[in-house]
């Protein structure tokens, strides 16, 4: 039982330094090289004691995700989908950035496009479109952000 403590200690303040989803936690706790017995017993006292949350996990990965690494939702939801995170749990996380997204999405399209030193205006816009895509931003959103980009600079 001494060992048990010692690990769900460990456990406890590995899940206290940063949100964690169940996947990450139980992965940790195989690599201690736990039963599954002992691996269900710690998770329910995590949540019990609200160590671990999925939701809380999924609404700061998202925030955190969009704000720091300029993220779009596609790429979000793909990234939580892996960390096998819920469909529900998704919905609530992506409606946490709904407010600033698609301001962000403005702001950072406005610095790229200037950061582009390409003349060909195809090639420009091949390279607008490929980073934004990578980053997980609709394509619509991308497309439509093009033509007004454009617009402004025939201009």
């Amino acid at each position: 039982m001494y060992i048990a403590q010692e690990i769900k200690n460990k456990i406890e303040n590995y899940c206290a330094y940063q949100d964690r989803c169940h996947e990450e936690v139980i992965s940790k706790l195989r690599e201690m090289k736990l039963t599954n017995d002992e691996i269900d017993m710690i998770i329910s006292q995590l949540i019990a004691d609200n160590f671990l949350n999925e939701e809380r996990f999924a609404r700061s990965f998202a925030r955190g995700k969009h704000r720091i690494k300029h993220w779009g939702k596609i790429k979000i939801e793909s990234e939580l989908k892996m960390r096998r995170i819920n469909h529900t749990l998704i919905k609530i996380a992506l409606k946490e950035i709904e407010e600033e997204y698609a301001n962000n999405f403005e702001i950072w399209s406005l610095k790229y496009w200037d950061t582009i030193s390409e003349t060909n205006l195809l090639k420009k816009r091949k390279k607008f479109c490929d980073y934004f895509l990578r980053r997980g931003f609709e394509s619509f959103l991308i497309y439509d952000c093009i033509k007004e980009l454009e617009s402004n600079s025939k201009n």
